[in-house]
């Protein structure tokens, strides 16, 4: 099975278009449909509806096949390459935007303190995003963060072989602006600000999809953040654009008269979690071994 078909249907699934895939790909739309109904002809199944575009049941099933198979592919040129060109040390380390912190900086130290010749990489990537980069061997060892239960992993869905360990927790907090009827209270109970006005921060904040599941409450949306940048997300909550649970210290850094509610309720903590595939070795194996780890 030609593994660019498979990327083909995937970009066109992702996209709901085909003239966006092929822009996207670098190839004619021409092109693109003809790679769909080449992959449709050797399957025996339609995978896509046209109008609009989507996919079929068996679609789906393909679009998960495909996914896992391009991710495994990936990890495999990944570790003949590396295999290849025995250059100059590499340490490409994933972060999530909230996953860089002081005991994260400490363990790059100690990377260059073992091998000063080692050149370290460090790139931010949405939470998900950082263990689909370990997961596909792109990167040996990435660190995330979400916000869970006390001692309970992340849910990062299926990584394989990748393993998680937690690199520590903290209590999370509302960050409500100046003024605000709540500023007063000496801790909330999320449940019963379902109905207050939310900033909708999935990157940074406690995405509102998860109050909901946790509370079964509506959290509103009144604004809306998009982007990866925590001390931009403290300036719109501190200006009145809607409240946003963030982990304690962070929304105590907000500073111009914000308050950083303790959350009472539900249990909620805001946890790092360092990703790395097993027999890790090298600059990698240094750094984790550097981490603080625990649950």
């Amino acid at each position: 099975m030609d593994s660019h078909l498979l990327k083909t249907l995937v970009t066109v699934a992702r996209l709901g278009s085909f003239s966006a895939a092929a822009l996207e790909l670098g190839y004619t739309q021409s092109a693109v449909s003809q790679q769909i109904a080449a992959l449709e002809g050797e399957l025996g199944a339609p995978l896509l509806h046209r109008r609009p575009v989507g996919p079929t049941a068996a679609g789906e099933r393909m679009i998960e096949h495909a996914r896992l198979l391009l991710e495994r592919m990936d990890a495999a040129r990944a570790d003949v390459r590396r295999l290849s060109r025995p250059e100059r040390p590499e340490l490409l380390l994933s972060v999530s935007p909230l996953g860089m912190d002081a005991t994260v900086a400490r363990a790059l130290a100690r990377v260059r303190e073992a091998e000063p010749r080692v050149r370290v990489r460090v790139r931010v990537l949405a939470r998900r995003a950082v263990a689909v980069e370990v997961a596909a061997g792109r990167c040996g060892i990435g660190v995330t963060d979400g916000y869970t239960a006390p001692g309970g992993p992340l849910a990062l869905g299926d990584l394989g072989p990748v393993r998680q360990a937690g690199t520590g927790e903290e209590p999370c907090a509302v960050l409500c602006p100046p003024g605000h009827p709540l500023h007063r209270r000496a801790a909330v109970d999320l449940a019963r600000l379902a109905d207050a006005g939310w900033l909708d921060a999935s990157a940074v904040a406690a995405p509102l999809a998860d109050l909901r599941a946790l509370t079964g409450g509506a959290f509103p949306a009144t604004a809306g953040y998009e982007g990866q940048d925590a001390a931009a997300l403290l300036t719109l909550a501190a200006a009145g654009h809607g409240l946003a649970v963030l982990p304690r210290s962070l929304a105590a850094s907000a500073g111009g008269g914000a308050t950083a509610l303790p959350v009472g309720a539900p249990r909620l903590v805001h946890r790092r979690e360092v990703l790395f595939v097993p027999g890790l070795a090298g600059p990698g194996r240094v750094f984790l071994d550097a981490l603080p780890r625990g649950g």
